[in-house]
């Protein structure tokens, strides 16, 4: 899907901003396995790969890259706004899902439906002062929130340590428990969403704060090549020893 949309992209298809999540892809089918049909979903503008695994066909993810009324929000939302039920969507707003996804789980906890809200953020996000007042009220109100920082090491153009002073992203939940996940293996990234499952919803210990630790291939967008500030020998590394695909074809 992403590797169409790519060429897509080449050849004018698609206008404006397009974010791929090749590389990533671990944490969208790893989260969704573990989830159940109440928990959500609200995560930034790479926001593809939950589009399709939240149960929307990959038509309907080309479709609307396109412009088409036959795409998942009639063509008018684009890469960055497609929406599925108990998911809440791609984002543009850098860091504005995660308060978003603190009043989900709030209004899971208010409905009494047991569901957990899953908030996705990337590494360069990660020091956005509106996330930190989430962790807080999540903490405060004891809400079934996952905070996840998935952290494919680049915010933009911008390496981790360049951007951040501290790059144990789990670790910045402070009064809210932290947990690393290695996000380029599907099974450790299931498993880490029933202990989030079972810790905030079954045990309702609250909120919990998780760093996915992923990579991706494409740049930024697709307006950035994703060579200016790193290797192309780098790229080529992950894909020939992490990449979450052949890796779980090769463990099967």
């Amino acid at each position: 899907m992403e590797t169409a949309a790519a060429n897509l992209y080449k050849e004018k298809a698609i206008r404006g901003f397009c974010h791929l999540c090749s590389g990533q892809e671990a944490i969208y089918s790893g989260l969704v396995a573990g989830m159940r049909s109440q928990d959500s979903v609200i995560t930034s503008y790479r926001a593809h790969g939950f589009t399709y695994v939240m149960g929307i066909p990959v038509l309907g993810v080309l479709a609307e890259l396109t412009g088409k009324k036959s795409g998942v929000v009639r063509g008018k939302g684009g890469s960055m706004h497609m929406y599925a039920k108990n998911f809440y969507g791609g984002n543009g707003i850098v860091g504005a899902q995660v308060p978003l996804g603190a009043g989900i789980a709030f209004a899971h906890k208010y409905k009494g439906d047991g569901g957990v809200n899953f908030s996705l953020y990337g590494d360069g996000a990660a020091s956005q002062g509106q996330i930190a007042e989430a962790f807080n009220m999540a903490r405060l109100w004891n809400l079934p929130a996952v905070f996840i920082c998935e952290n494919n090491h680049y915010g933009m153009g911008t390496s981790e340590d360049r951007h951040s002073a501290s790059t144990e992203f789990y670790k910045r939940g402070d009064y809210i428990p932290g947990i690393h996940v290695d996000g380029m293996d599907i099974l450790a990234v299931r498993e880490a969403a029933r202990f989030a499952i079972d810790y905030c919803s079954v045990q309702e210990k609250g909120p919990l704060v998780f760093e996915i630790s992923t990579y991706r291939y494409h740049g930024h967008s697709m307006s950035d090549p994703g060579t200016s500030y790193r290797t192309r020998d780098e790229v080529q590394e992950v894909r020939q020893t992490r990449d979450p695909i052949t890796g779980f074809r090769d463990r099967l």
